[in-house]
């Protein structure tokens, strides 16, 4: 391979596209299925830039509508101005800037030049930066302008200092001693000297996963393992050329990006959301009139808490999609009571993986409620024990998949790379799970959350979801909390709404009057003002164990 390639890539995109080795029957299943093709982001941007050209690709409040055409031609000069400067096919760009337009000329520039879009969360400084901007051997990172409160141009200028590897530094805002403008680089960009295109097989997109309980690890997909999944499931979403699809997910997230992927292949229009508020993006969910939204479980749940959505005309909506980590009982139900002509369903996956769970809006509510939903088009999941051996329906263990958007192994990670897959070519999710007989999944925890009081284990899962029910509760996370005798046992951090408070035998006559068996019951209650979040707002448990670890010296 690298004879093949060697020419058209440096050593350091040569390092990422060894990581998309996927193994040689997968490469046969997924072609000859159809699933994988030979197509690009800019073969649907230029066929709609074709067909519609003024109609409206994406839309975002405080920016000017980007139309296809705008975007085809902004993106491809844009990428022409990078090759001029030396970025080359398999380079890695990184992005931090929020969802809307600018960010989505930048990925469709890397996707027409070759080059890998590996993105940072907004609330990243340099300390979180820097680890990824030199794991991953970023050539160029694309910034925000400089505020009264943050001034990442001259974050970026400092940190590259110390990153050989870090050629350009290039800003939304004006120039700068050292820094790149972006709107001037757009302007300077030659189309015609565009480099060859690239193949649909490198690598396009690297994102490092939120860290919930470890150090974030670098995933590779290639174009193709980006985009079969959202071609596959097309038909369940039944997005079409016109249809608007908000995405409250942030497109620093895969999760965020494979929806910005869905609507351009469908031809739809990208209603982005730069930042949350409940206010705000029930007021946009409003106005912006979309026929498909999706949100977080913590969107949903904070606009429901808020009352921010009664009166609200949500008759457009046809499909709410909720995803990115736990969906509470309930959620999905009272969110469907405010949709007048629409369903509300549950998608689940990971950064590895893409889509690979789906409710089906067709089905009735108790299976759409009751489950997140079945393999997607293309996937398939069974659920093993901790021996490996496939458990029959019914039985509780860690959720294996495989599928067309299933990714090859972490970049740079042989520890990682190590145990990620069964001997048989599964992913191990490390989620707890249970499959019902037709295929349909519930979650039930994670692996690694399992607390071993004196060798009972239990899953805190659904003992969280109790918890959260109680009046005075916002939020909890249980973690185990060393002991000396019992090996571990539970305890419980908790956010309380505002004019409550909670103590630990609040929380223990709570389950008790719900029968929940005492060993399950936390044994320490910590209440603390905020949960400590990915940017995708998923509970950090591996801070919250540090947190518990310095209160307990």
């Amino acid at each position: 391979m690298d004879a093949q390639y060697a020419g058209e890539f440096g050593p350091d995109a040569l390092a990422i596209r060894h990581a998309l080795q996927f193994p040689p029957e997968v490469v046969r299943r997924e072609t000859t299925s159809g699933r994988w093709k030979d197509e690009t982001a800019t073969t649907y941007l230029r066929r709609w830039a074709g067909e519609t050209p003024d109609a409206i690709a994406a839309e975002a409040p405080g920016y000017p509508p980007l139309t296809f055409a705008q975007a085809l031609d902004r993106s491809e000069r844009f990428a022409a101005a990078l090759a001029a400067r030396g970025i080359r096919r398999g380079d890695v760009l990184m992005v931090q800037l929020p969802s809307g337009p600018d960010f989505l000329i930048v990925y469709y520039a890397a996707a027409r030049l070759g080059a890998v879009l590996s993105t940072l969360h907004m609330p990243y400084g340099p300390v979180e930066a820097d680890p990824l901007l030199r794991h991953a051997r970023a050539r160029a990172v694309i910034c925000g302008a400089a505020t009264e409160k943050t001034d990442p141009p001259a974050m970026y200028k400092k940190l590259q200092a110390g990153l050989p590897k870090l050629d350009h530094v290039i800003s939304v805002g004006p120039p700068r001693d050292g820094v790149l403008s972006f709107a001037d680089l757009i302007a300077s960009g030659d189309r015609a000297a565009l480099p060859a295109e690239p193949r649909a097989d490198d690598p396009v997109l690297m994102c490092y996963t939120s860290g919930t309980s470890a150090a974030p690890k670098a995933v590779p997909h290639s174009t193709q393992s980006m985009l079969a999944n959202p071609r596959a499931c097309s038909a369940i979403y039944n997005i079409r050329p016109g249809d608007r699809v908000l995405s409250a997910p942030p497109f620093s997230h895969a999760f965020g990006i494979y929806i910005a992927n869905l609507t351009l292949m469908q031809g739809g229009t990208l209603i982005c959301v730069p930042a949350f508020t409940p206010p705000s993006l029930a007021e946009l969910l409003e106005q912006s009139r979309p026929t498909h939204a999706f949100l977080a479980p913590a969107h949903v749940a904070a606009m429901l808490h808020a009352g921010v959505l009664e009166g609200r005309g949500l008759s457009s909506l046809r499909l709410m999609i909720i995803s990115g980590s736990y969906t509470a009982p309930g959620l999905k139900t009272a969110i469907e009571a405010k949709l007048p002509n629409g369903k509300a369903i549950e998608l689940w996956g990971m950064t590895e993986t893409f889509a690979l769970l789906m409710g089906d809006p067709h089905e009735p509510a108790e299976l759409r409620h009751g489950f997140i939903g079945r393999a997607t088009p293309g996937s398939e999941t069974r659920i093993a024990g901790s021996d490996g051996r496939v458990l029959p329906a019914g039985e509780e263990g860690e959720l294996e998949v495989r599928g067309c958007s299933v990714f090859a192994g972490y970049f740079d990670n042989e520890a990682a790379n190590a145990g990620a897959f069964t001997a048989d070519g599964w992913l191990r999710t490390g989620d707890l799970a249970v499959m019902n007989a037709s295929g349909h999944v519930r979650m039930t925890g994670r692996l690694k959350d399992i607390i071993n009081r004196g060798g009972v284990k239990f899953n805190p899962f659904d003992v969280e979801a109790l918890i959260e029910r109680h009046p005075a509760v916002l939020q909890c996370a249980i973690v185990p909390m060393p002991d000396k005798v019992l090996g571990e046992r539970a305890c419980c951090f908790a956010t309380v709404r505002p004019g409550h408070s909670l103590t630990l035998n609040d929380v223990t006559g709570w389950l008790e009057r719900h029968e929940v068996a005492k060993l399950k019951w936390p044994e320490r209650l910590e209440v603390i003002d905020a949960m400590p979040l990915t940017p995708t707002r998923k509970i950090i448990k591996g801070e919250l164990m540090k947190l518990l670890a310095a209160r307990l010296e």
